[in-house]
């Protein structure tokens, strides 16, 4: 993992990429210990509070609709200058919202920002993979991962010390536009159009398989992020500084995994990492539901952790190997899957929790990441290397 890290940053082109990632996070994990304040601010109810939430994937979807104007006229240096930036302030908006339409327009945004940026982020890794010759997908995630961690003990420190949410976004979100400027130069440097001008093509169950299991590992992800929290203060009863420590737990398990998921796939290939991933998230679910205790909790959420760690770099590799389908169009199918899972899945949980309390809801995951195990298991596309195949060969000699 040093060797990998090591060369990683030495390459600075790809070190400005991982920190667009890791600028998700950073400012993603403070969202996530504000939801619970949010929610008594505004006097949302977990019905109500996950009807909101259901504005971001409906933002997403507008921004899958409007994708192909957007890249087809700006390259993905240019949009992700100009995307994370705005990202930065939709952050502040939101959790700084001083009424609920306020809130409520910053989430459409908020979902439609970040599938713009996911598509170029992700196509940009897809070039630079092949350009340096080297695996770098899941060493990318590996930075968002890491910064979630990073803020989720960020946010633990200043909770320790009074300094609210809405105070702790303008501190972290400042930090990363002044490094995101500094960055502009690499970032620029990538001046690819990646807007493919083939006809639309309806997916195949291959495909619809491989954008299922996005989904489940992006919902487990987003249920985290938006849950745990709250699961943490209104179930175990948590003292308000350990109420971030279950994400943290999950962001560092994520951390570890994904920064030695490109080696690991140069071994082992992606549908046994998938299929092993979806198991052991089943388990840390599991332990998640029948904890009473903090600790045992937290390491419930580590277990989802390593068990989805790998799962999403490796479903964006193999949809750049998709025969007849572009890398922006795998890439689309794949990921539209799993942004419904990140932003509607929370949703879900929060209806499911209404009706019959949040540890039960979570237990919908336990099954959802089973289901998932199985479509990797019967899936095709997982095992095709094509191009990969040299650079993991390639990466052999590095690790």
């Amino acid at each position: 993992m040093l060797k990998n890290i090591s060369s990683f940053i030495k390459l600075k082109p790809a070190l400005a990429i991982g920190f667009l990632f890791s600028t998700s996070s950073l400012l993603s994990a403070i969202w996530f210990a504000s939801i619970p304040g949010i929610k008594e601010r505004f006097g949302f109810s977990d019905g109500s509070l996950g009807l909101s939430l259901l504005l971001s994937p409906l933002g997403a979807i507008t921004g899958m609709m409007i994708s192909t104007k957007v890249f087809s006229k700006i390259s993905v240096g240019q949009w992700m200058l100009r995307g994370y930036l705005i990202f930065c302030g939709i952050m502040i908006l939101q959790i700084n919202s001083i009424n609920r339409p306020m809130f409520w327009i910053c989430l459409f945004c908020l979902g439609l920002i970040s599938f713009l940026n996911g598509v170029s982020a992700n196509a940009t890794v897809n070039i630079m993979e092949k350009k340096y010759n080297r695996l770098m997908m899941s060493t990318c995630h590996g930075m968002y991962s890491l910064g979630g961690a990073v803020s989720a003990g960020i946010a633990v420190l200043l909770f320790a010390i009074n300094i609210p949410s809405r105070v702790q976004i303008l501190i972290v979100a400042a930090g990363i536009i002044i490094t995101i400027l500094a960055n502009s130069k690499h970032l620029l440097a990538n001046k690819d159009i990646i807007h493919s001008k083939s006809d639309f093509k309806l997916p195949s169950l291959t495909i619809l398989g491989m954008s299922f299991i996005c989904m489940v590992s992006f919902m487990a992800e987003g249920c985290v992020a938006d849950w745990s929290a709250i699961y943490f203060k209104e179930v175990l009863h948590s003292p308000k500084a350990f109420i971030s420590l279950g994400y943290a737990g999950f962001s560092i398990a994520m951390t570890i995994g994904r920064l030695n998921g490109d080696s690991l796939f140069a071994k082992i290939g992606g549908k046994k990492i998938v299929i092993t991933g979806s198991l052991l998230a089943a388990v840390g679910f599991t332990t998640v539901v029948v904890s009473h205790i903090v600790p045992l909790a937290i390491a419930g959420y580590t277990l989802v952790g390593f068990g989805c760690c790998c799962t999403v770099p490796m479903l964006f590799r193999a949809s750049s190997t998709i025969p007849g389908v572009s890398t922006v169009e795998g890439y689309a199918m794949i990921t539209t899957g799993g942004l419904i899972g990140f932003l509607a899945g929370p949703s879900v949980i929060g209806f499911l929790s209404e009706k019959a309390g949040l540890s039960k809801a979570l237990s919908l995951l336990i099954l959802m990441t089973l289901l998932a195990g199985y479509a990797a298991w019967k899936n095709k596309f997982l095992d095709a290397k094509k191009e990969s195949e040299t650079l993991a060969a390639y990466d052999e000699q590095i690790y």
